[in-house]
């Protein structure tokens, strides 16, 4: 229900879904309407083999456990890798964080954050070790192929589309939340102050769960 009423890209699957399970509660469908909606009793279902034979039942019983086994193991699998690639098991990148710009100053000369000025950065996001992402001021996501060479300090970012030199910048971190970008920004010289967001400040991280709660808490 989540998948077909919230605009996620999985509506077609979910939907298969849909059909699966109505495919095999179509021979109940008469006992589930008797005991839902009519009050009626319902009796036991009854189980019939799915071979004449004894050995052939049992080879059948032994096939689905095996099918059963190999897909959960194939789901540990799946979701162990998926753990190293792309959840906290992860590489993270040598700037791992959010980075507001607080201040930008471009050819010499300052560059406010004003919401009117889209292409300003806003902040930028480094997650794995070779990608990053700028957010503009009217909050659009712009991605990057990154490199980064932490002995020298240098920052490369390429467009992930037209695969153009977008930013050829030199880093410092005087402190650790602190951050300076210095060189070439969409072929301008460019200079940057960044500050790191603290993530444990954010709402699904500190508010924790609650069984009672009087009021919603809409955000």
């Amino acid at each position: 229900m989540l998948n077909m009423t919230y605009d996620v890209p999985v509506k077609l699957f979910s939907f298969q879904l849909i059909l699966i399970s109505l495919f095999l509660l179509a021979p109940a469908a008469s006992r589930l309407v008797d005991f839902f909606l009519l009050n009626r009793p319902v009796s036991p279902l009854k189980q019939f083999p799915l071979f004449h034979t004894r050995r052939a039942n049992r080879i059948a019983l032994f096939a689905q456990l095996a099918v059963v086994a190999y897909q959960i193991v194939l789901s540990i699998y799946q979701d162990k890798q998926s753990w190293k690639e792309y959840s906290g098991g992860a590489p993270k990148s040598e700037l791992y964080g959010i980075w507001n710009v607080n201040e930008l100053t471009v050819d010499g000369q300052p560059r406010p954050p004003l919401v009117t000025d889209t292409s300003r950065w806003r902040r930028l996001v480094f997650q794995f070790p070779q990608a990053a992402a700028a957010q503009t001021m009217d909050d659009k996501f712009q991605s990057y192929a990154a490199t980064i060479d932490k002995d020298h300090g240098a920052l490369t970012l390429t467009d992930t589309k037209t695969k153009d030199l977008a930013a050829k910048l030199s880093f410092q971190r005087p402190t650790p939340n602190q951050l300076v970008l210095d060189g070439i920004l969409g072929g301008h010289t460019a200079h940057m102050n960044l500050q790191l967001v603290d993530h444990q400040k954010f709402l699904l991280l500190n508010r924790g769960f609650r069984w009672v709660q009087e009021y919603p808490f809409n955000r």
